[in-house]
């Protein structure tokens, strides 16, 4: 059990070690610094807030800059952090979304910005359960993996709002740094928040292709797929780095891992979730 808390505002005051990892937007501007300190990790969101982090990744405190709200604190930590200190507790997390699909999980895998969670939304306000938008945790059992449920919200750009979303359904405070939007599970957009059995996986192409199309995975390239994206706290950290490698090729080799891609048209989301239904129940 993780204990988070906030605590008061402060300065994010210049520190003494420089950051072992950053990550940084398209433009080169830092996200966040990793740097090591106390014995654990502190992780800075310039400008919004610092997190800092047991070394048993047990405890995490944050600490809001000036006049950035604690609803902001809290989304980093369930969106940025959490992930990052499963992580270190030897959990399997990605940057993946997943629904549940015939009492089965099929997840999805991409970069920012290719529509992975729009897909997962797509799935949810058309009967079908979402168990993530991101922060997907795999866990082995006995005959395969599971996935577990996360946080019960959404976040989704304005032109995926404006097709996929019903008014009323409820929505978290606005944040000042990001223009997406967050919805919360209810009766518009359904959530599952038990973990399901792993079934299918598929990793989502650019949507540069006329109709779309499935493609077999070979465990090698899942491996690949697997760790672009996968979440870890110290990538400095060579015994976790090695467990991680290990469990993430146990996964791998698992014949349940397609690349898919389709055009990306608001239109065709429909025939996009039928598509990979009959693909997951149908074995392939």
């Amino acid at each position: 059990m993780i204990e988070f808390r906030i605590v008061p505002a402060r300065r994010q005051a210049q520190l003494a070690n420089v950051p072992f990892h950053t990550w940084t937007f398209p433009d080169g501007t830092p996200w966040t610094e990793f740097h090591r300190i106390d014995g654990g990790y502190l992780l800075r969101f310039p400008d919004l807030a610092d997190f800092q982090v047991s070394g048993d990744a047990l405890h995490v405190t944050g600490f809001p800059a000036p006049e950035v709200s604690d609803a902001t604190v809290q989304h980093l930590y369930l969106n940025q952090v959490l992930p990052l200190v499963l992580s270190k507790q030897g959990k399997l997390v990605f940057h993946a979304s997943a629904v549940e699909v015939a009492g089965g999980a099929v997840a999805f895998a991409a970069e920012s910005g290719r529509g992975k969670s729009t897909l997962a939304a797509s799935f949810a306000v058309s009967g079908f359960r979402f168990l993530t938008d991101d922060g997907l945790v795999v866990e082995p059992t006995a005959d395969g993996h599971r996935i577990l449920p996360s946080h019960p919200s959404i976040r989704l750009w304005e032109d995926s709002e404006a097709v996929l979303i019903a008014p009323g359904v409820r929505t978290a405070p606005a944040l000042p740094f990001t223009p997406k939007s967050r919805f919360l599970a209810g009766d518009g957009i359904r959530f599952c928040d038990q973990p399901r059995p792993l079934r299918r996986v598929y990793f989502l192409g650019d949507g540069e292709v006329a109709t779309l199309e499935f493609q077999r995975l070979s465990a090698a390239e899942a491996l690949v797929e697997w760790v672009k994206h996968s979440f870890l706290l110290d990538v400095e950290e060579k015994p976790r780095l090695a467990s991680h490698f290990d469990q993430v090729a146990k996964l791998a080799n698992q014949p349940i891992h397609y690349r898919l891609d389709y055009p990306r048209r608001f239109e065709d989301l429909a025939c996009v979730r039928a598509a990979i239904v009959e693909h997951a129940r149908s074995g392939g």
